[in-house]
């Protein structure tokens, strides 16, 4: 796999145990190098570590190495919370239990935790070197119907044996994971299609380079076998009209996609490439009904602008900025409008009539799909910002024309509520 494989396509391991469960070392010996600090002292990680790298042949990986579930220092609440946070974004949670202190509640309740939410999970039975694992200790982690793995993090000689029976038993939950997410744009299109990308070059286009969304969706497209065309917005009009042949799909930045519907023949299917991410990494149905939320937002509303990054704001921000002020002008409505950025995510989401999230290009699909279900919980409509943009530019059907099932759902919830 290419060590540049973005980490919101990899594979997310969390580490978790108690304080001193040698969860670093185990950390350091998968890493093969010193990736986190590792200490007798308790409470030596003091926020979630994060390593990317190979581990073969499962592929991409990024562990995370979180704070001591018993950790009862001065900000140990924090870190215990801060540990929960990470399990959120975890596609696999791994419990290290030293073997000479034996599993207990903290244990119990990380595990019940993973698994309410549909988290597989494997024990790392550590520091064997100590001692071995009693019988019984074993028999129970049978009984909680844990996969585990027995070995030391520090045993020099021992330690690839450790890491390939954590990497078989990592292997061995892989079905419990799911199939791969949906096509991000391939599937669109007929074997040999062509698809047009609208890519704006403003403010907000990184110098010498495409974001996220953009590269992945032209990835995607050449590994369908596709083409991709790329145009600057306003050259799009000019180059339709030089080919012979109509595209099968555009695909435009979503802060375009007025002028993009507006030079596009109607027989042509068209789409924001944050509204292909809205499908790959969440529910593209369920966020189109929480599109039509917009209609009924009122004077006093609160409305809660997502995102999965951390940034320094623009001039004219997207999330910031340009989706408060389009909200404002489209209803009429005094809305109270908050923000939220990286992976905190507030608990107070019983004050939001509706959530707005970005389309995650740096979140795993787990972690979108969990917000969309936290928020599910609170019974809080969600969207996301290439959705609620359409919608508030008025081209929102043609948005979703590639896809009649989220179209449908759309115009239900609209029908619904008039």
């Amino acid at each position: 796999m290419n060590p540049k494989t973005p980490k919101s396509a990899r594979l997310h391991i969390a580490i978790a145990g108690r304080v001193n469960a040698g969860k670093s070392s185990f950390l350091n010996m998968l890493a093969g190098q010193e990736a986190a600090i590792t200490s007798s002292v308790p409470g030596t990680t003091t926020d979630v570590v994060e390593k990317t790298m190979e581990l073969l042949p499962l592929g991409p990986v990024v562990l995370l190495d979180t704070a001591g579930l018993d950790d009862t220092s001065a900000l140990g609440a924090a870190r215990t919370a801060k540990t929960k946070k990470a399990l959120k974004r975890a596609d696999v949670l791994t419990v290290i239990v030293a073997v000479d202190t034996g599993w207990s509640t903290f244990e119990d309740e990380i595990v019940n935790e993973a698994r309410a939410a549909g988290v597989p999970v494997v024990a790392v039975v550590n520091k064997t070197d100590l001692k071995e694992p009693e019988t019984g200790f074993l028999a129970l982690l049978d009984v909680k119907k844990l996969p585990f793995v027995c070995g030391s993090a520090l045993a020099i000689g021992r330690q690839e044996e450790f890491r390939r029976a954590y990497k078989d038993a990592l292997r061995g939950l892989l079905p419990a994971l799911g199939g791969p997410p949906p096509a991000l744009a391939g599937d669109l299109l007929p074997p040999g299609g062509m698809a047009v990308l609208v890519v704006p070059i403003d403010l907000g286009a990184p110098q010498g380079r495409l974001i996220v969304p953009q590269v992945q969706c032209i990835r995607d497209l050449l590994d369908c076998d596709s083409t991709a065309l790329v145009v600057k917005d306003r050259e799009l009009a000019s180059t339709l009209g030089r080919l012979a042949t109509p595209p099968d799909l555009v695909i435009c930045d979503s802060q375009v996609v007025a002028r993009t519907v507006a030079d596009t023949p109607e027989e042509i299917k068209l789409t924001t490439f944050s509204i292909l991410f809205a499908r790959y990494k969440g529910d593209l149905a369920a966020l189109a009904r929480g599109a039509a939320q917009i209609e009924k937002l009122k004077d006093g509303d609160k409305v809660l602008i997502a995102e999965g990054c951390s940034h320094h704001p623009l001039e004219d921000d997207i999330g910031r900025v340009k989706i408060p002020r389009w909200l404002r002008q489209y209803t009429g409505a005094d809305l109270r409008i908050e923000s939220c950025a990286g992976h905190d995510f507030p608990d107070n989401l019983d004050e939001f009539k509706l959530i707005i999230h970005c389309g995650g290009c740096v979140m795993t699909r787990r972690e979108m799909t969990g917000r969309m279900d936290e928020a599910g919980v609170h019974d809080i409509p969600m969207t996301n910002y290439g959705l609620a943009i359409s919608a508030l530019q008025g081209v929102l059907r043609r948005a979703l024309s590639p896809f009649p099932g989220a179209l449908q759902a759309y115009e239900m919830e609209v029908g619904r509520q008039s």
